[in-house]
């Protein structure tokens, strides 16, 4: 029961960070901020996920979830890449 409730609250505080990192995205002004943002809209929505695994015991959303965090943070490290235009 209490880990339902936690579980659903998590879940709740995960969804006002996307819609706040949505909106400043949204009101960003340079690729830089638009970026971090992003990556933050992207964990969120994977932190989303894990909890969606946990709470209805599924291994296959855990697994998912694992994969698309790898995958963002190569992701994240192409984008930083791009950006610096290939400076280190």
């Amino acid at each position: 029961m209490i880990l339902t409730i936690t579980a659903w609250a998590v879940t709740a505080m995960l969804a006002l960070s996307v819609l706040a990192g949505l909106y400043r995205a949204y009101s960003a002004r340079d690729a830089a901020t638009r970026t971090i943002v992003a990556d933050l809209v992207f964990f969120a929505c994977v932190g989303i996920l894990i909890v969606h695994g946990m709470l209805f015991r599924s291994a296959v959303s855990v697994d998912l979830s694992m994969i698309a965090a790898i995958l963002g943070i190569v992701a994240t490290l192409a984008l930083a890449r791009i950006l610096t235009r290939g400076r280190r």
